[in-house]
């Protein structure tokens, strides 16, 4: 990958992951266009730890023209995915309680693929579950506040947390255009 297109890919991942590579969220759901980015080539990266061990990929949907990527921080999901509530709420869909983290991730991989969309991918994003299942129960309607993700629950502090998250972005994005290499700021 010429330096150029490694730049470009890591300004993208920094704009809608920024959160999840800083250590803040556990998850991040960036699509990438296959006409624009060597999927592979970013696969490969993330193989190798490019960007760094507490960072996870999962490339979910390849097709001719988008790759869903799931990026995740390890530490975070695991501390997500261990939270009795999260268990019991994941367990309704088809997540064993034994299941480690990968297993779920696979789970949740396969989930993607069925003709329903699988709205627990909340809880794999880091959005607080009241908002997740109030989401699910709603329909997507009548919630509080709509930002990143829809509130169900308690407004201010999404409100906290999506300032937060702009933040990351901005940040991150700052130091990409000071020259510094993504990998530097994730490891």
């Amino acid at each position: 990958m010429l330096a150029q297109e490694r730049k470009r890919l890591e300004n993208v991942l920094a704009f809608h992951a920024a959160p999840t590579l800083m250590g803040m969220k556990c998850g991040s759901l960036p699509t990438l266009s296959a006409e624009e980015y060597d999927i592979d080539e970013l696969s490969r990266l993330f193989a190798e730890s490019y960007f760094g061990s507490r960072i996870g990929a999962r490339f979910i949907s390849r097709c001719s023209h988008r790759t869903i990527i799931y990026l995740y921080d390890k530490r975070l999901l695991g501390e997500t995915l261990s939270d009795k509530a999260v268990r019991v709420f994941i367990s309704g869909y088809g997540y064993d309680f034994s299941w480690d983290t990968e297993q779920c991730l696979d789970r949740l991989c396969e989930r993607l693929t069925e003709s329903d969309f699988p709205h627990e991918i909340g809880v794999f994003l880091g959005y607080p579950l009241e908002d997740v299942k109030g989401f699910i129960a709603n329909c997507g309607q009548r919630c509080k506040l709509c930002g990143l993700w829809k509130v169900y629950g308690d407004v201010e502090r999404a409100k906290a947390m999506f300032e937060c998250y702009k933040q990351c972005r901005i940040h991150l994005c700052r130091e990409l255009e000071n020259g510094k290499q993504l990998r530097s700021c994730v490891a």
